[in-house]
């Protein structure tokens, strides 16, 4: 009974259903199928062997990770860097949208709008040439500023207490402009009659801010929030290893790019897939509790 129910109910909406073929086609292909590739994480996997003929271990590469001794070094490296970013590149679209709201001009609002998209279509490549150039001890602007100021230039990409800044500065410089879309197209959707009974009552601009735009944009917020809790340990490959070097790998390295080190160069494949489940695991839970904790706080939530 339910099964018929079901299959009138897709039929009803079939055009709804074939239009999201291709994502679920795309999820089932690149999400679901290489899951089934996290079997390796509990063999001593042989590319020779494969799947099937590699011998079978247990948790023994679980226990490795745990008792590597650079193993604390990478957790601390990756939890500190995304904490960063969820702080201060997470907040800044949010701030750059709410200034971008009080701009009346429109061709004013368009330019800057237009000027803060530009940098999320660089690649992290490119992106790390313009850093490294900024920020050179020889002819970088920065120590150019610092020189004439009477100061010895710093090698910022030399010494490793700079390295997270410069890794959630350059990501907080591409990607604000881009991250204010959402929260621009939520606030043009507040009701203009709830600033037109502040304006009633005497309501000044921050006070309108406070009561009316800041409480519209929350469950937005929200969602894009969680959806960055989901992916709290999975920082990106790219957007660190273009920054890293001998001289700053101390504090720089995350998962991401101690996988790549260690699992490709080095063919520890079961090694690191260990740590990509790992991984995938402290996601979920950070998720699963950070989508409870905000039903019961605020009444938004992913489900």
């Amino acid at each position: 009974m339910m099964l018929k129910q079901n299959l009138r109910t897709m039929w009803k909406f079939k055009a709804l259903y074939l239009i999201a073929l291709p994502g679920i086609a795309y999820f089932i292909l690149f999400k679901y199928v290489p899951l089934m590739g996290s079997v390796i994480a509990f063999q001593n996997y042989n590319i020779f062997h494969g799947v099937t003929g590699s011998s079978w271990v247990g948790l023994a590469h679980f226990e490795k990770m745990f008792s590597y001794p650079e193993f604390i070094r990478i957790l601390k490296n990756t939890l500190l860097i995304n904490l960063y970013d969820i702080l201060f590149a997470f907040t800044a679209p949010i701030v750059l949208a709410l200034m971008l709201n009080e701009v009346r001009k429109v061709v004013a609002k368009r330019l800057i709008q237009t000027i803060v998209y530009m940098p999320h279509f660089l690649s992290w490549v490119i992106i790390s040439g313009i850093f490294i150039g900024v920020l050179s001890p020889s002819s970088g602007l920065i120590n150019n500023f610092i020189q004439s100021l009477g100061y010895e230039p710093i090698y910022f990409l030399g010494d490793d207490s700079y390295i997270r800044s410069i890794i959630v500065g350059s990501g907080i410089w591409r990607d604000t402009g881009w991250g204010t879309i959402i929260y621009l197209a939520a606030l043009a959707g507040i009701n203009p009659a709830l600033y037109e009974a502040a304006d009633v009552d005497g309501a000044n601009h921050w006070q309108k801010m406070w009561n009316i735009t800041l409480p519209c944009l929350l469950p937005t917020i929200t969602i894009l929030f969680l959806l960055q809790i989901g992916n709290f340990l999975d920082f990106g490959f790219e957007r660190v290893y273009v920054f890293l070097n001998p001289l700053n790998r101390v504090n720089g390295e995350i998962f991401d790019t101690y996988i790549y080190q260690v699992g490709l160069l080095q063919n520890q494949f079961s090694y690191t897939t260990a740590i990509g489940i790992f991984k995938s695991i402290v996601g979920l839970v950070l998720l699963v509790g950070a989508n409870w904790l905000s039903r019961r706080a605020t009444g938004n939530s992913l489900y």
